[in-house]
């Protein structure tokens, strides 16, 4: 076999290489187990594996940005929805380091304590635990958990919208709702507006209550499917999560818009955490390559900080609306950008859940 004969081999193996590489990425980090079976959902496979990569980069880039410096806030109480593990779990422990009181709102208030206790010495850290009863998918719940923190606690500093599911088979809350969009966002909009005035009350001028949406980079191919918010027509995993994920960011955007306002000292931002290595990833095909993950990820402890980032630090006090990503300022939906379409979604939300007046903390009837 000649020179020329050989390097065209080495090319064509070369190229298969390639192609069995990319091939096997796409298998084995698909948003479900199951392969796709129409264009559209192909596309959307498609669209995921392109913000994948890019998220991957993305973190990569900034990781010298990705920090989060704790001080010590013993007067500040913080409400966190989930907390009991992955991300929620870091974000707890920096909160206790901050000498904070924490509530947790989980579905399981002792095994959301023995987590904790699990990565954090509660008899010895000066921050407060408080673990509660909540099913941020069901507005019942919902309401219980708000109420009591509300004739509990004169003021709530800090809430931290974090609870949420990726990529779940389809499933209507008690509520009538599709799974995604009641606990990723639903939810936690009902929430926010039945804590607003114990964050009112405890904003000041110069140093504001916060509210953080944990969100996801995957909100850049959401689509708000007015005609079809459930998904009963048709259902995809993947849509289904950017929706909620896009969700979230208008919500952000025109309650910031509403609080500017009224002049109130509170800002609302919203988070994308990162590539995180979590359990959220369990319907999905990376679970066949924990290696992958483990490898390329973000650990939890490392999503956590834009989060905290976002809740405490003072270099972005009263920059609310803001959309951060590792550390800074990152790339979100276009629809976003535009205050009517987030107007209009933020309405179409208090319609659902018949809210009058958003932000009065009464529970519609």
């Amino acid at each position: 076999m000649d020179k020329i004969h050989i390097i065209d081999l080495c090319n064509m193996l070369l190229w298969l290489l390639i192609i069995l590489t990319l091939l096997c990425g796409f298998i084995f980090t698909k948003t479900t187990k199951g392969i796709p079976k129409s264009w559209f959902e192909w596309k959307t496979e498609f669209r995921y594996q392109y913000l994948g990569i890019a998220g991957l980069i993305h973190d990569a880039q900034y990781a010298s940005r990705d920090r989060v410096a704790l001080y010590k806030q013993p007067d500040r109480i913080a409400v966190i929805t989930g907390g009991n593990r992955g991300i929620g779990l870091r974000i707890v422990e920096k909160l206790l380091a901050c000498d904070m009181t924490v509530i947790m709102g989980v579905r399981d208030p002792r095994s959301a304590e023995d987590a904790v206790g699990g990565i954090v010495d509660l008899s010895q850290t000066k921050g407060k635990l408080i673990c509660e009863q909540l099913d941020v998918g069901d507005m019942k719940s919902v309401r219980a958990f708000a109420q009591k923190i509300s004739q509990t606690y004169a003021k709530v500093d800090l809430l931290i919208n974090n609870a949420g599911i990726m990529f779940a088979p389809f499933k209507l809350t008690a509520d009538g709702y599709e799974s995604h969009f009641a606990i990723n966002y639903l939810g936690h909009f009902m929430l926010t507006h039945l804590l607003l005035p114990k964050l009112r009350a405890a904003g000041k001028p110069g140093r504001n209550a916060r509210i953080v949406n944990v969100s996801s980079c995957v909100n850049l191919i959401g689509r708000i499917n007015y005609k079809d918010l459930n998904g009963l027509k048709y259902y995809y995993p993947g849509t289904a999560y950017s929706q909620s994920k896009l969700a979230q960011i208008l919500f952000t955007r025109h309650l910031q818009t509403l609080l500017d306002a009224e002049k109130a000292n509170v800002q609302v931002n919203v988070v994308h955490p990162g590539i995180v290595d979590t359990d959220l990833f369990e319907h999905s095909a990376t679970t066949a390559v924990p290696f992958f993950k483990k490898l390329f990820f973000k650990t939890p402890e490392r999503g956590s900080r834009t989060v905290v980032f976002a809740a405490i630090d003072p270099s972005i006090e009263g920059q609310g609306g803001t959309y951060l990503s590792n550390g800074g300022k990152g790339p979100f939906h276009a629809d976003a950008k535009q205050p009517a379409k987030c107007e209009k979604f933020f309405e179409h939300s208090c319609a659902l859940l018949k809210i009058k007046q958003y932000g009065n903390g009464e529970y519609p009837l």
